[in-house]
């Protein structure tokens, strides 16, 4: 059984949940006002940390890519909840197409859609994993899949999107729903947007258009609403922090306007640590206002460093994935995470399908600190199960007081993530107009 250790060296968290369980039909009520009322994100994953004096959201990402890491208890929950998540949006929905990243070399990427696509066909659909294929066009040409392997040696068909969009004008093969497992990074391509089989979640929700910044925006506002309800300060449960844009991070006038930017930030930070009387002391992060992987994201212990960021700190940070160059940025205070997992530190990392749990797990690096992205080259995951009857069975135990704060952060996010939506839906609508 894996050991994880909760170290808190305030009280403030505990003290927190005691509120929540004594206002947790409150909470229920007011969460569900939202849940009930509107189309959540089909699936997501939710970044916490905490620092023992806060846990706060750091990251949502609307294309999870980990089921692979989840735990035999969690996938099976998954069933019923995607099932109830598809036909909630295609009522006769019977085949499905997941459209998957280009990862054809990344094989624990390949067991993620494997898994997911398991999921999806014990709830009755039947399903085919494709992909653009753009790194490849050629495939397109001579073939209608390729056969994979995945990391633990299963294989999997992945179809050219195009042959199979084609098959289907033609009526040679129906479709019912498109699920994305691809981010988008790279903007819509067109052979997408020649689709007319609905497509979830939204298009104009992957990277090319959505910023972090505005998710946290979303997010704060809710976050106060739920601390009214414990009559505690929602710095709490968020992070502080601001956005910077049309900036070359390898020109020294625009790292001073970051650098500007992130004092204020820092100031506001060292005000609430003196207010709480945290002794610890305040952090930040540096990152690309949108993209994903943990890519192009800084700590920084003092604004001052971004003046002074070496070549290879200033490359990482200048593009992002599908070599995307970062020209906005996200200033957001540091939470440090105060998990440990055999030893090595950890942060938690909820999965959800619309807003119901399947468990998540624990991010670990054997060589980051508390203070750094453990969303990097190096790191492996601990899986987390949803059931607390079921610990043992996946290997990883946690303060179950502690997880419910963590839910609610994660129905918080999911929500939060779905007004994005909205949003992003809207001004799409408008510029094509």
């Amino acid at each position: 059984m894996i050991n994880t250790k909760y170290r808190t060296p305030y009280s403030t968290i505990h003290e927190i949940i005691d509120r929540i369980s004594k206002n947790n039909d409150d909470i229920n009520t007011w969460l569900f006002s939202f849940e009930n009322t509107m189309e959540l994100p089909l699936y997501s994953s939710v970044d916490i940390r905490d620092a023992g004096f806060k846990a706060a959201v750091v990251d949502t990402n609307l294309f999870p890519a980990g089921f692979n890491n989840l735990c035999e208890h969690g996938l099976s929950d998954s069933v019923e909840f995607i099932r109830s998540a598809i036909l909630k949006r295609v009522q006769s929905c019977r085949n499905i197409l997941i459209v998957a990243e280009e990862h054809t070399r990344n094989t624990w990427y390949l067991e993620n859609l494997r898994i997911l696509k398991s999921i999806i066909e014990q709830a009755g659909f039947s399903v085919k994993v494709a992909t653009f294929l753009q790194v490849q066009p050629a495939f397109c040409r001579n073939a209608c899949y390729v056969r994979l392997t995945t990391a633990t040696g299963h294989p999997l068909d992945i179809y050219c999107f195009k042959t199979i969009l084609s098959a289907y004008r033609n009526g040679e093969e129906q479709y019912d729903l498109i699920i994305l497992n691809n981010d988008l990074t790279t903007g819509i391509p067109d052979v997408l947007k020649e689709s007319t089989i609905p497509i979830y979640p939204a298009t104009q929700a992957g990277w090319h258009s959505r910023l972090k910044s505005y998710h946290f925006n979303h997010t704060e506002d809710l976050i106060k609403q739920f601390a009214d309800i414990l009559d505690v300060d929602p710095w709490f449960f968020s992070c502080l922090f601001t956005s910077v844009d049309q900036i070359n991070i390898n020109d020294a006038a625009d790292r001073q306007r970051l650098k500007d930017a992130a004092d204020a930030v820092m100031a506001r930070v060292q005000i609430k640590y003196r207010q709480h009387s945290i002794q610890e002391k305040p952090y930040l992060f540096l990152k690309a206002d949108s993209g994903t992987y943990g890519m192009a994201v800084l700590p920084m212990e003092d604004p001052k460093e971004i003046l002074t960021l070496n070549r290879k700190d200033r490359n990482k940070l200048y593009k992002g994935k599908g070599s995307q160059v970062v020209g906005r940025y996200l200033i957001q205070e540091g939470v440090p995470t105060i998990y440990q997992a055999d030893n090595e530190v950890s942060e938690v990392c909820i999965y959800q399908i619309e807003n119901s749990l399947i468990g998540g797990f624990y991010r670990t690096h054997p060589v980051k600190n508390q203070r750094q992205n453990l969303n990097s080259q190096g790191m492996y995951f601990k899986k987390m199960c949803p059931h607390v009857s079921r610990f043992n069975d996946c290997g990883v135990s946690h303060d179950i007081n502690v997880f419910d704060l963590y839910r609610i952060l994660a129905r918080i996010a999911a929500i939060a993530a779905h007004r994005e939506i909205v949003q992003l839906k809207a001004g799409y609508t408008n510029s094509i107009k």
